[in-house]
């Protein structure tokens, strides 16, 4: 990962680190109602298990997404928006923060 795009990230989390603590004012994203969680794992080349473990989802939370049982909601479409645009970055940041061993 570049250090402007780790910049970047740091950057979105400190602004969220300072909405949730009412330092700042929330900005407004767009955030698409539908999400195809299915397309994104297989750009991916993972199966359902693999992907829940790498991104911190249970495999029943993928499976139900992706036959339609439910669908995720607000954060968790920002997340895999994120992780749809860029994986490594994402998995990057959970290694950084401790949550996710390096491969």
């Amino acid at each position: 990962m570049s250090k402007r795009a780790f910049d970047k990230i740091a950057e979105g989390l400190n602004e969220a680190i300072g909405i949730a603590r009412g330092e700042r004012e929330a900005a407004k994203f767009h955030i698409p109602a539908e999400i195809n969680v299915k397309a994104i794992r297989q750009r991916l080349h993972l199966s359902q298990d693999d992907f829940a473990y790498e991104y911190g989802f249970s495999a029943n939370q993928i499976r139900d997404w992706e036959q339609g049982r439910s669908r995720p909601l607000g954060a968790l479409r920002l997340y895999l928006l994120m992780i749809s645009h860029d994986p490594e970055a994402v998995l990057a940041m959970l290694r950084q923060a401790g949550v996710r061993e390096a491969a």
